[in-house]
């Protein structure tokens, strides 16, 4: 199994510096990916934008939305040149997560209504699809630039049969939330088996996204970051924060049952902003 790091760029506050030295750091430590985590409504730097910025000071460790909320936006075709101009200039590194999403907010300020978000989203992916596939779309021809983003490259998130039904149909791969091991295992199967149910061949590949946070302040750094970034769900804030891995014993046995699990790549995501976490986790996982 790989182990990749998410960025904190979701963490408000977090400096064009900090986000830097963090990618840099990551794969000086031999990482495998650098993942960023969607909001709109939220004191986050926009996704894609961010993976630029990462790739500009990096050349070997991939590149993962994880997930971006794709229905929220309006263009499919900007965001289809987005992204292929992202894997571009990261010399092909782009794995594209993508999901609706389930924050009521991000929509409202999109101006796109969050009842339609799931028939959006399959149009969507049906006119970037051929925007990638290089169709022709106006004098010019096709939108670039060109080669865009492979179906092997592209998971989803999600946890119901329509989500499972896409990584079958369109993707290559599914990325679970925060939920824990088991959650993931008995998602891994249902993804598994709507693959063989849709006729692929080969196997999908799993992933996962559990939160974790080192050092002296680590448990403060958890309630803080995850208590703000999820108080939007209630309750479920405090479930989050219990599951943060706080300690290196405690890091190494949740990767090792992701492991036991089938899981291909976790990506461990931060609460905490200070490039020495990256330091911290490389000797956590060694």
């Amino acid at each position: 199994m790989e182990i990749g790091i998410g960025l904190p760029s979701t963490i408000p506050g977090t400096s064009a510096r900090q986000i830097l030295d963090w990618a840099r750091a990551a794969e000086e430590h031999g990482f495998s990916s650098l993942g960023v985590i969607d909001r709109l409504v939220y004191g986050n730097t926009e996704p894609l934008v961010t993976l630029a910025a990462a790739a500009a000071v990096t050349t070997r460790i991939g590149l993962v939305t994880s997930v971006l909320i794709v229905p929220s936006r309006t263009n499919a075709a900007l965001l289809a040149k987005q992204a292929a101009t992202v894997n571009h200039l990261s010399a092909g590194r782009l794995t594209l997560g993508m999901a609706v999403g389930g924050y009521r907010d991000d929509y409202d300020a999109s101006g796109v209504p969050f009842r339609e978000r799931g028939k959006r989203f399959d149009a969507m992916l049906d006119d970037m699809a051929g925007i990638w596939a290089g169709e022709p779309r106006g004098f010019a021809g096709a939108i670039g630039p060109q080669p865009g983003i492979d179906r092997s490259r592209i998971i989803f998130g999600g946890n119901n049969d329509r989500a499972f039904a896409r990584v079958a149909t369109r993707g290559g791969g599914w990325i679970a939330g925060s939920s824990g091991v088991e959650a993931f295992g008995r998602g891994a199967e249902r993804v598994r088996r709507a693959w063989t149910d849709h006729g692929r061949t080969g196997r999908p590949r799993l992933m996962a996204l559990p939160y974790f946070s080192l050092g002296a302040q680590a448990r403060a750094n958890a309630a803080a970051y995850l208590g703000d970034h999820y108080a939007i769900e209630g309750a479920r804030a405090d479930e989050v924060v219990q599951k943060t891995l706080t300690d290196a014993e405690t890091l190494r046995a949740t990767v090792t049952a992701y492991d036991r699990a089938g899981c291909d790549e976790l990506l461990l995501f931060p609460c905490g902003a200070d490039p020495d976490q990256v330091r911290l986790l490389a000797e956590a996982v060694r």
